[in-house]
């Protein structure tokens, strides 16, 4: 803040004080804390918060420390479980929703096969129940994982498939200072309540041979409670995208929500890093897509060097776009090497990604509307309509880009992350629709030129050339839109990386198009200025076809205007 007050003292513009309120967003917003999540919520109402969705290879786990719930007194009051956790399988590239037809039907409560895990948090009896359903082997136990010197990845469950009650498995973890309240565990009492291997009841088995419950003990400290777990995958059959999320049924029933205060911490990973199994292959899919987009620049400024007497200032505009291009993949990608490395990526370098990815988009929809109304090809002035399409799309565009910035950020089971989810799909929406009413008054503007003007040649060549652009920003929109959507939902989950790769390639071959279609004048005969001579040849095939000519002989002028037979 006293930055700021000697930067506004000092007489700046008030575009640069713009400019440091973005910046400092930016640095506001950048604190995300990649794979390892701390999501605190407070005076929270919503009966079902997803937490987050990732995709687990062989001995992936999945560690979650509950260091804060704290309900109101009439939830307290209940003798039945009706808060806790669900761990789902979903489908590729989707979440899993738990909007119901029945909104006050609690899912906590009914046999759904769409759960492999409860947890089921008892107020009462300081208990929290776990009841697994179907065939699945998750290897389940209290407290969190040991912090591993190296990473050296997740440790192996026993191939017994029960844990190890020694005191390497039984070492967690503790995130809070404060001692809790004795806890009971059977007969044994655990002074201070800390955390023990001793807090589970191994499982034991009924008369039938099946596995019972298990049971995890629930602290208590000053009206609020706490507990941990993880979870492992232990084989090739467990593998896939998992779904984790926060029930409170209380809340269930419109009207009748009571807040209720929410502190959780949870760490993924996977034998290779933190990412995500969709997510592991990124690192690389942006460094080589960073490094083609500096390659089609690099050509770019070269053909624009050679052919410096018929370059414009939208040519140096599309090599500005290529090059901020690569150096926002550029830094995406070393944001990934960090959070697989370490679990949530460099701070300095999240900022940088941001400011590039701004720029980028900007530049993108400015570039694509400038081209497709004929900005320094046709005309030199844009029209009150085009100028209103700017004024539009440029906006929307920064307001695009600030949602993204908040997605990247926020948690995901943030009270405005799905809001903004939707801004960003909606502005998206409308800013690619927009760009195209430009190419399209051009296309109508050079219809009716070719018929008035005189330069039939001329403007049916560049008349083919906007129609040519129109395809090609369809079809962009198109495959980044919608084909890449539908190929996230199809493909399983360790092959949703493809999603980005389409994304990345169809931007690629679009620019390349769009340099290829208008490059320098020089070198394009769609955008080649009509010389005298050329208007001479076509109105004397003009007069010649007609008949109009016959008899006549050419007569050529001189430099000093005289006229020769």
């Amino acid at each position: 803040m006293a930055v700021s007050e000697r930067r506004g003292l000092s007489g700046e513009s008030p575009t640069q004080c713009r400019w440091g309120s973005l910046l400092l967003l930016v640095l506001m917003l950048s604190g995300c804390l990649g794979r390892i999540h701390r999501l605190t919520l407070t005076g929270e109402k919503r009966a079902d918060i997803q937490l987050n969705s990732f995709g687990f290879y062989t001995n992936g786990s999945l560690e979650v420390e509950l260091s804060l719930l704290r309900l109101s007194l009439q939830e307290k009051e209940e003798k039945s479980p009706k808060v806790g956790f669900s761990l789902s399988r979903v489908r590729s590239g989707s979440v899993r929703s738990y909007s119901s037809q029945n909104s006050r039907e609690c899912p906590l409560e009914r046999n759904s096969s769409n759960f492999l895990v409860l947890f089921l948090i008892n107020i009462k009896n300081l208990q929290v129940q776990v009841r697994k359903y179907g065939e699945q082997k998750l290897f389940i136990s209290p407290g969190l994982l040991p912090e591993a010197p190296t990473q050296s990845g997740p440790l192996k469950p026993d191939p017994a498939g029960t844990p190890k009650d020694n005191h390497e498995m039984s070492t967690v973890k503790e995130n809070q200072a404060k001692p809790v309240t004795p806890q009971v565990s059977g007969d044994k009492t655990i002074p201070g309540g800390h955390r023990h291997s001793s807090e589970r009841q191994p499982p034991t088995q009924d008369p039938s041979g099946k596995e019972k419950d298990l049971v995890l003990r629930l602290g208590h400290l000053n009206d609020s409670y706490n507990f941990s777990f993880h979870i492992v995958i232990s084989s090739r059959a467990e593998e896939g995208q998992y779904s984790l999320t926060f029930h409170n049924c209380h809340n269930s029933i419109p009207g009748q929500e009571q807040p209720f205060d929410l502190t959780v911490m949870i760490r993924e990973r996977n034998p290779e890093g933190f990412l995500s199994a969709a997510e592991i292959p990124l690192f690389r899919l942006y460094l080589v897509m960073s490094a083609c987009f500096l390659a089609a620049d690099i050509f770019w400024v070269s053909v624009l060097c050679k052919n410096t007497y018929s370059v414009f200032k939208i040519h140096w505009l599309m090599a500005a776009l290529a090059f901020t291009k690569s150096v926002s993949l550029l830094f995406h990608s070393i944001n990934y090497y960090f959070i697989n490395s370490q679990g949530h990526p460099i701070e300095g370098l999240a900022v940088m990604h941001y400011i590039t990815h701004l720029l980028k988009g900007a530049l993108l929809f400015i570039t694509v509307a400038l081209i497709g109304s004929g900005w320094a090809f046709v005309k030199y002035v844009l029209s009150d309509k085009e100028k209103k399409i700017f004024g539009v799309v440029i906006p929307l565009q920064v307001l695009a880009n600030v949602a993204y910035i908040v997605i990247e950020s926020r948690e995901e089971g943030a009270s405005d992350y799905g809001l903004w989810k939707e801004i960003l799909f909606l502005v998206d929406l409308i800013c690619c629709g927009a760009i195209l009413f430009p190419v399209v008054w051009s296309i109508r503007h050079l219809q009716d030129a070719s018929g008035t003007d005189g330069k039939v040649a001329v403007n049916l060549a560049r008349l083919k050339l906007f129609r040519h652009y129109y395809i090609m920003v369809i079809c962009y929109i198109y495959f980044t839109r919608i084909i890449a959507i539908l190929l996230r939902v199809a493909v399983p989950f360790q092959w949703q990386w493809l999603y980005q790769l389409l994304v990345e390639t169809s931007t690629l071959a679009f620019f390349v198009l769009t340099g290829y279609k208008f490059q320098p004048a020089g070198d394009n005969p769609y955008l080649q200025l009509p010389q005298e001579d050329e208007e001479d040849v076509q109105m004397e095939q003009v007069m010649t076809d007609s008949g109009f000519r016959e008899g006549l002989s050419k007569v050529n002028k001189t430099a000093s205007g005289r006229e020769l037979l």
